[in-house]
């Protein structure tokens, strides 16, 4: 079996031959990921429905179908992004002109969460790919389906020095550390997110950090609570709330309080059946560890909406919680489970105080046609992204930078901005002789 020292090596001997600069690799390359995606679509599918309980719809949907868009929009724009670009050069030097050129760093380590672990392994690589990087995949092995199926599928379609997947436990990711990286790339919890940057520093290697957080939602009096009801209920019990940017709490005015829970209730029992524990199609939670964290939440507070589980089928309902506060344990960290705390507000000044005295959230979303309170949150909150009237779907866009801040994450991807992300720009002035 390969070690990871032996894999970095073989790896940067690939990239040192420059076939990977070569933009036409990189198209063809990206054209036999999306044909052998779609080879092993079915076993994919299965994978997710077996280790997380996704429904075909849902797996679809939320993995494969945001993973082939992406390099559909990536082949269309690559040759345009690749480009030597020109740029202005300073008054002082009339004689010159100056020039950026992308160019890959090297061998790129992509470390892959559970959560979404098709989309978020394939995802970045589709971004090293197209910047010129050869690449390793460590899947988590939480989801020990899909981390099969995810080697199964990169050893099928390209030689291991140059795209390859380490299967593992812990272990495995920390032999890989070890190594000299050109690029890390992580997604996961803020905790390993600080391991995996105290080893990069010991190399100097530039990582990005897809985090998470504690992302509020804000339904306001004058929202279309119709349309907040449904949306809300979609983002946040996705995946079973097992998604970074979940809506974490809720924070809705007093003067529509009780109407929008109404509304709530209705939406997920439409979306989710009256007892989501028997519907055989709402994912499961990863793990038994995971369960019983969500479970000691469901002690906090009363319980507005839902609140029944299964230990032996690791399913939680979709549940809404009652009179908790900023205090309360629910509050004090990342919930990541289909579990949302409700807390009332009629002044939004000491709301957005208390938000703002606290991590910088991954994302933000907004119930309200009041631009003055867009502009007033928007202008008070540091957060990664979000959406106004919506949930999720900031994600979705190739147009839109997807990423943290602050102990969220640093760096950002999606669409172009995954190229450049996986690119070192290198200036160079021409100056006549």
């Amino acid at each position: 079996m390969t070690t990871a020292h032996e894999l970095v090596q073989q790896q940067r001997q690939f990239f040192n031959t420059g076939n990977t600069k070569d933009v036409t690799f990189r198209i063809q390359a990206l054209n036999r990921l999306k044909k052998a995606i779609e080879k092993f679509h079915q076993p994919i599918l299965d994978a997710l429905k077996s280790d997380l309980n996704k429904s075909e719809p849902e797996a679809f949907g939320s993995e494969i179908r945001i993973v082939l868009g992406e390099i559909d929009f990536t082949l269309e724009h690559l040759e345009q992004w690749a480009a030597p670009r020109e740029v202005p050069t300073a008054s002082t030097l009339p004689d010159s002109t100056s020039f950026i050129h992308p160019e890959p760093y090297g061998v790129a380590l992509i470390i892959a969460p559970w959560n979404y672990p098709f989309q978020l392994a394939f995802g970045p690589l589709i971004g090293a790919m197209a910047a010129g990087n050869s690449a390793v995949i460590k899947p988590s092995e939480l989801t020990p389906a899909v981390s099969k199926v995810t080697a199964e599928l990169i050893a099928d379609t390209f030689p291991s020095e140059y795209i390859a997947v380490m299967e593992g436990e812990v272990e495995t990711s920390t032999a890989l550390l070890k190594e000299k990286f050109d690029y890390i790339f992580f997604t996961g919890s803020t905790g390993v997110g600080k391991v995996v940057m105290r080893a990069a520093a010991e190399h100097l290697t530039p990582v990005t950090l897809e985090l998470g957080g504690k992302s509020p939602s804000i339904v306001h009096k004058d929202a279309n609570l119709q349309v907040a009801a449904q949306r809300l209920a979609r983002g946040k019990f996705l995946n079973a709330g097992q998604t970074c940017v979940a809506p974490d709490y809720l924070l809705v005015h007093e003067d529509v309080r009780e109407e929008f829970i109404s509304l709530l209730q209705a939406e997920i029992n439409d979306k989710y059946t009256e007892n989501a524990t028997q519907n055989p199609n709402f994912p499961h939670i990863v793990n038994q560890r995971n369960f019983d964290r969500l479970a000691k939440f469901l002690e906090d507070g009363e319980f507005l909406i839902g609140g029944r589980s299964i230990r032996e089928q690791l399913v939680i309902e979709p549940t809404l919680l009652g009179n908790v506060d900023w205090t309360s344990p629910v509050m004090q960290e990342e919930i990541f489970g289909p579990i949302l705390p409700v807390i009332e507000y009629n002044d939004l000044n000491p709301i957005l105080d208390e938000i703002v005295q606290r991590p910088k959230p991954l994302a933000l979303y907004l119930f309200t046609n009041d631009e003055e309170v867009q502009d007033q949150v928007f202008n008070t909150v540091s957060f990664g992204g979000g959406c106004v009237n919506e949930t999720l779907s900031h994600m979705t866009s190739h147009y839109l930078p997807f990423g943290g801040v602050g102990d969220s994450g640093m760096g950002s991807y999606h669409g172009q901005q995954s190229f450049e992300l996986f690119s070192h720009h290198k200036s160079i002035l021409k100056r006549n002789s």
